[in-house]
């Protein structure tokens, strides 16, 4: 365990990508396998369920400390993180601990897992048991993993580099082999730096490709005719895998969606075996789209009801070949991928349909296209050059993201709370309203917009004119307000406001406006009208 602290610690201490990749790979280098292999686990986003309530872990502290439940809070808020709280209070009671260093592997299978089977008695004697055996740094890892919240500030693709260089590996392969189901175990960590392919998992997935933003005019991407254009979806990115019999439907996210969705598992059967096809979940009714709410209907419920099914109907709208007959295709030509798409969407059932390329001459004749985004229901266009391979990952040049510019309301600061990570000391996440009436109705909460300079005079202005304290979330004066941008617009029952907002973020602090000059719940539900299917 203490080593993987040390490695947590020098993480969170950089924020040079090189140091964190060289951490990493030095880590692996000498690391017990069964240790490794939970590393890789946790340090891509994997986690563990949580086994002990929040509750639990602030009650122990409690009577660990003999401190006031205020006090507790308090240093919470000051600190931000949970996880580092308890450890930094507990700390102040304990002698310097002896110090037997159990492997991580050992820590995770044969302690935090069993607490799932225990009673709070059980798990409190336990838990405060190892607080006392650990020194601070390898308690907070401790506390992370307990309250499920296990963040650093690596992401995945740096995780990739660190075992990409111990391995001699090419960093799309080990992206691959990290991709859908897999065990944290010393087999899986050696086969994941075995220079040879000893087989897959049939229902490991690829690597997504990614589209980048074009900021810039079109016609700088060279002659029209060298791009396949096609309308940006606003569904659930996807991988649709037909192999051995069996169907695999894969989140973007990584996450297998198996009988989320089965009239689309009903039309793969018709595919030929060892076919992996790369597309958008819709909701999708009389050919066209429905908002992007009503799938939300559909992606919480693993057995959707006859109701349900009938209500949110969906599809898979496919416009990427990756496998064909159980062959890797990701190398060949867009042009030759899509050609051989077609037909094999042809023959599938009524839940798989192609994404039809936009018929056009020039970048003009695009932009006209782009400009009915809106009233189709989608958030632009999707540019993508013909002669292009699959690749891994946000790889500049042959994919784009041509998108309408986003709909913005100006919207005054109700609620604030601290962020995660490095923002935990800060005050980074706010909620706003609208005036319905004489009163401001929450609409949207964002995180994101501003830069760091504006973020720490915000949070010395919320501190200062904080009026009530939920836990971690203040309410403020409704004074400060902010411009919003986001990319789309439905109604909602489970909003006080009866509209949900999606992808929702700062565009600008106003700071030339008034709270009374904000937007009106009546204004913003006007901007449901230009959203297809909304009403």
């Amino acid at each position: 365990m203490q080593s993987f602290a040390a490695l947590y610690q020098a993480l969170d201490e950089t924020n040079a990508t090189n140091d964190k990749v060289a951490a990493m790979a030095d880590y692996f280098q000498t690391a017990d396998p069964a240790d490794a292999a939970w590393v890789v686990y946790f340090l891509t986003g994997r986690r563990l369920k949580r086994l002990v309530p929040t509750a639990e872990l602030r009650q122990w502290t409690l009577a660990f400390t003999g401190m006031p439940d205020w006090l507790l809070e308090e240093t919470y808020a000051s600190v931000g993180d949970l996880a580092e709280t308890l450890a930094l209070l507990v700390d102040n009671e304990l002698d310097a601990p002896a110090g037997n260093d159990l492997p991580l592997h050992r820590w995770v299978e044969d302690r935090i897992r069993p607490l799932r089977h225990m009673t709070p008695e059980e798990r409190c004697s336990a838990v405060t048991g190892w607080w006392a055996e650990l020194p601070v740094a390898s308690r907070f890892v401790l506390n992370k993993l307990l309250t499920g919240a296990f963040r650093v500030g690596v992401s995945r693709r740096l995780v990739v580099r660190a075992l990409a260089r111990v391995s001699g590996l090419d960093t799309a392969v080990v992206t691959h082999r990290l991709m859908g189901r897999w065990e944290p175990t010393p087999a899986f960590f050696g086969a994941l730096l075995d220079p040879e392919d000893h087989g897959e998992d049939a229902s490991r997935p690829y690597p997504f490709y990614l589209a980048s933003p074009l900021e810039s005019n079109p016609g700088t991407l060279g002659l029209c005719r060298d791009w396949l254009a096609e309308w940006k979806w606003d569904g659930i990115r996807a991988q649709l895998l037909w192999r051995a019999g069996d169907c695999y439907i894969w989140s973007r996210g990584e996450e297998l969606m198996e009988g989320r969705f089965p009239e689309i598992e009903e039309a793969a059967t018709t595919l030929p075996d060892g076919t992996v096809l790369d597309g958008e979940i819709l909701a999708w009714r009389d050919g066209s789209p429905l908002p992007f709410n009503v799938l939300q209907h559909r992606i919480g419920r693993l057995k959707p009801s006859a109701r349900v099914l009938r209500e949110a109907p969906v599809l898979f709208l496919a416009y990427d070949l990756l496998e064909l007959d159980g062959d890797d295709v990701r190398s060949q030509t867009l042009d030759w991928r899509r050609a051989r798409l077609a037909p094999l969407v042809d023959q599938a059932g009524d839940g798989v349909a192609l994404s039809e390329p936009l018929p056009a001459d020039s970048w003009d004749a695009l932009a006209a296209s782009r400009e009915r985004s809106r009233e189709l229901g989608t958030e632009g266009l999707i540019l993508k050059r013909r002669q292009a391979p699959y690749q891994v990952g946000r790889v500049r040049g042959d994919w784009w993201k041509w998108k309408v510019e986003p709909h913005t309301i100006d919207a005054v600061m109700l609620y604030a709370q601290p962020g995660h990570g490095r923002r935990s000391n800060l005050l980074t996440d706010y909620t706003f309203g609208v005036w319905d009436g004489a009163d401001l109705v929450p609409v949207a909460k964002a995180y994101s917009g501003l830069d760091n300079k504006e973020i720490e005079r915000l949070d010395r202005w919320i501190r200062s004119h904080t009026v009530e304290r939920f836990g971690p979330v203040r309410s403020v004066h409704p004074e400060q307000v902010f411009e919003l941008a986001f990319e789309g617009i439905a109604e909602s029952r489970r909003h006080k406001s009866g509209i949900a907002v999606r992808f929702p973020r700062i565009s600008r602090w106003r700071h030339d406006l008034g709270p009374q000059d904000a937007d009106t719940l009546e204004q913003v539900r006007a901007l449901l009208g230009q959203v297809a299917g909304s009403g």
